[in-house]
């Protein structure tokens, strides 16, 4: 039998080198149209993240704004503890950060891309790079761009966010879900944030008026807007909402999540008695970045000369809901680095999970971000894409040929 896989990324790779492991007698095809694992190379700062320390199904789909429901049962049969187990049995030791994201102890995402490399040329994958496919046909037969034709049993389409991935898809007849970045900063121009690049604050709650979309976290200020954890969570989980706003959305940040505007207020008033002769933009009684706080106080209008007993009325009100309740108008979408994650896809409606086989066209198979699967920043996409990988190549082993009639 032979199987020919589209896409050489994190999915396309672990597809193939696991078909051609538990199916030695299967020929297995990877072709990749630019640089095999580009973007394995490049994740985490080039040290790969290669999945997350989240070895609880229920608690892992949650991390996915689309797909979650989806890969639940998925998860149950291919989760992080066995990525971390597959890795091992091919030479490569995995660590845990404080945060939960896994890395090789070597911190170098060419631990990952070699250990692939190697792992498929020892399984008998042939790999076929700078082959561009130009068509697919039913019964899978694959036109390149220089004019060869392969013919398949089986066929894989693993190529990412790639549009020639939709298109063939498509021409077999599978509906696409319209893709959209997701996993992006926020541009914001507003005098409250300029000149404070560089300003971070440890937790943050972020939301979008009017939706039921909020993120808390790690927020650091930047030269175009705002970044950090808090910031990219809540880009994926709206990215449909701001691309269908043009990414023009008013925000409400609370830079105090841990205090209500009523218990901001007793603090305030305790202090207005307390230190009384304390200068507002000097004194803080919260736990903010003293230029974050100082540029709030001016902003308000408060004299830098005011002391804590001078605070009016009118600006004590200002001041709590600046601080808990502040509207940005966010202008635009930034990149997160160069790790782009897309959201959009296949549709999972037309997708068998347990077999990652198309319900439409019978032999034909996906994996990874070529469906409309998309997780948060920390592993989450990767790991997607190695239990789709390792379904899929499963379920393309493990089928007898179709009759052809």
């Amino acid at each position: 039998m032979k199987v020919i896989v589209i896409g050489g990324g994190a999915a396309g790779f672990f597809a193939a080198i696991n078909c051609a492991l538990n199916y030695p007698a299967t020929e297995v095809i990877l072709m990749e149209a630019g640089n095999p694992l580009a973007k394995v190379r490049i994740s985490g700062g080039g040290r790969c993240n290669v999945t997350h320390h989240c070895f609880e199904p229920s608690q892992l789909v949650q991390n996915y704004p689309r797909g979650g429901q989806a890969l639940r049962g998925a998860f149950t049969r291919f989760q992080p503890q066995d990525t971390v187990a597959w890795f091992r049995r091919f030479g490569v030791e995995l660590k845990t950060e404080a945060d939960g994201r896994m890395f090789p102890i070597t911190d170098s995402s060419e631990t990952i891309v070699n250990c692939l490399f190697l792992a498929a040329k020892n399984a008998g994958v042939k790999i076929l790079t700078g082959t561009p496919v130009k068509s697919v046909l039913p019964r899978f037969q694959v036109t390149l761009k220089t004019g060869e034709i392969y013919q398949s049993d089986r066929l894989l389409i693993a190529t990412g966010s790639q549009p020639s991935g939709y298109g063939f898809a498509q021409a077999l007849g599978h509906t696409i879900e319209l893709p959209v970045p997701s996993l992006f900063t926020l541009q914001i121009k507003d005098p409250r944030l300029e000149g404070l690049a560089g300003v971070s604050m440890e937790s943050v709650q972020i939301k979008l008026p009017k939706t039921n979309l909020e993120q808390t976290g790690p927020l650091l200020i930047t030269h175009w807007g705002i970044s950090g954890p808090a910031v990219l969570k809540l880009s994926a989980w709206s990215a449909r909402i701001l691309s269908e706003n043009k990414y023009k959305y008013p925000l409400s940040i609370n830079w105090l999540p841990n205090y209500t505007p009523t218990t901001l207020r007793e603090l305030f008033l305790t202090v207005k008695i307390n230190f009384a002769k304390r200068k507002i933009v000097s004194y803080s009684p919260v736990k903010l970045p003293k230029r974050f706080w100082q540029q709030i106080v001016l902003y308000l209008g408060i004299s830098a000369e005011t002391p804590w007993a001078a605070l009016s009325k009118n600006h004590l009100n200002q001041l709590i809901s600046q601080l808990t309740q502040g509207i940005y108008q966010i202008q635009g979408k930034g990149v997160f680095k160069e790790e782009f994650v897309t959201c959009g896809g296949v549709s999972l409606k037309e997708v068998d999970f347990r077999s990652m086989e198309s319900k439409i066209c019978q032999g034909l198979y996906f994996a990874g971000e070529v469906l409309d699967i998309d997780g948060v920043t920390g592993g989450f996409n990767f790991q997607s894409a190695w239990t789709t990988g390792w379904i899929a190549a499963q379920g393309m082993g493990r089928k007898t040929t179709p009759d052809l009639g």
